[in-house]
């Protein structure tokens, strides 16, 4: 008789199990705070609302009224404990001062208050100084910047910011306001230096003063100065330099483009 085969189980494998970390709230620092009004405001005295205010609990999916009480260990109404002893949250010449030992009213300014960002910041010296190294560094690369460019992209650039009065400027005028642009708004004086359309918007305008060029007083067409021949419409709702500087970069607009500049290089 032939022998029975045994059956051969198969050798279990156990799935590992990968455990998920759970997303740990950031620890609290505790440290004393100080609270700024917002806009450099210092009135004598600023009473900040400290009572029927609310803030949306994302993990609850409502929203909590929070309140400050010096007798109390929470901001949370709904998990405070025996008599509620109201206290005013008061800003002096536009600061308020709040040592670690009062934790509650910091979180409830820090993290909870509705007005928070709008009327009041809290002040933090490393942003800060941050935040004012990168504007020095801004305003470094955009002196550098005018300090370089020539002569026809600086009346472009200082025609978008003080517009025909640019005609009457020197040289050295035109020089010298340039680098205080710079250095009084760097950032807007960076993006019209970056930007294309900054020159052919300039070369348009100056096409449109001398005669070359002219826009109709509805401001909706240019035409040839000389024969009142349609070159271009402006499309509807568009500033009408900024559309004829995109024109320019069309083949027709090229063309018309090497015509100005001969007639104002002539």
């Amino acid at each position: 008789m032939a022998k029975k085969q045994e059956k051969v189980e198969a050798p279990v494998v156990e799935t590992p199990v990968v455990k998920t970390q759970k997303p740990t709230k950031p620890k609290w620092e505790i440290k004393d705070r100080v609270y700024n009004l917002k806009s450099n405001k210092k009135p004598i005295s600023y009473m900040l609302k400290s009572s029927n205010i609310y803030w949306f609990d994302e993990e609850k999916g409502y929203e909590r009224e929070v309140k400050y009480c010096e007798n109390q260990r929470t901001v949370f109404v709904d998990e405070m404990q025996g008599d509620q002893r109201m206290a005013h949250i008061i800003f002096r010449s536009g600061s308020l001062y709040v040592p670690k030992e009062k934790t509650v009213l910091q979180k409830l300014l820090s993290l909870y208050h509705p007005h928070k960002q709008s009327l009041y910041y809290e002040h933090k010296p490393i942003e800060n100084a941050k935040n004012e190294l990168d504007i020095l560094e801004m305003e470094i690369e955009a002196l550098d910047l005018a300090r370089s460019i020539d002569i026809d992209l600086a009346e472009a650039i200082m025609r978008a910011e003080v517009g025909s009065r640019v005609n009457e400027l020197s040289s050295k005028e035109l020089k010298r306001d340039l680098l205080l642009f710079a250095r009084k708004n760097p950032s807007l004086f960076l993006d019209l230096a970056t930007d294309e359309n900054v020159q052919l918007r300039n070369f348009g305008i100056r096409a449109v003063e001398l005669g070359i060029v002219k826009l109709s007083q509805d401001q909706r067409t240019f035409n040839w100065g000389s024969n009142d021949r349609k070159l271009m419409t402006v499309p509807f709702d568009e500033h009408p330099y900024s559309a004829l500087a995109q024109w320019f970069k069309t083949d027709e607009g090229m063309e018309v483009y090497s015509n100005i500049e001969k007639r104002l290089n002539a």
